[in-house]
């Protein structure tokens, strides 16, 4: 069963744009590597073209993967969301509770990740223990080396 995933207008962009990619650059290509190592004479021992078939199975299974996260993706009507609480595409500024560390993250999808640019997954573990937090609350987050706690300092948009 495929999960709704929520994204902004540019990360749907780059996944459409990623898809094309794959399936008009790079299936191609891959067909032409086929058909190059076909032509080299007895298939049993020609390890180009058995290189080029087990690309082509990972492409194919790829492109299946991201067609159906392109099929389930939605673009989030942010002017339609409560401002008031942590939900997805939340600008949020945290502060650590035991070292008094600041961390500003934008909530996003899996696929928009990117946490050295301050994305972070919604289904990651201090994604999933914001989520729903208010501005002064504190989110108690298990991680695998124990239980975190941050304060919410901001939430925008």
């Amino acid at each position: 069963m495929s999960e709704i995933s929520y994204y902004s207008p540019e990360g749907l962009k780059k996944l459409k744009d990623e898809l094309y990619q794959l399936e008009h650059v790079e299936r191609p290509r891959v067909t032409q590597e086929i058909a190059e190592a076909r032509d080299k004479g007895d298939l049993s021992e020609n390890a180009e073209y058995h290189a080029a078939k087990e690309e082509q199975s990972h492409l194919e299974t790829k492109i299946a993967k991201l067609k159906n996260v392109v099929s389930n993706a939605r673009i989030l009507d942010e002017s339609q969301l409560d401002t008031s609480k942590i939900l997805i595409h939340s600008n949020v500024v945290i502060k650590n509770a035991t070292n008094g560390m600041k961390f500003s993250y934008r909530l996003v999808a899996d696929s928009e990740t990117d946490v050295r640019n301050g994305k972070l997954s919604v289904n990651s573990p201090i994604g999933k223990g914001l989520l729903g937090k208010k501005v002064g609350e504190i989110a108690e987050i298990k991680v695998p080396n124990g239980t975190m706690k941050f304060e919410v300092l901001e939430i925008s948009r």
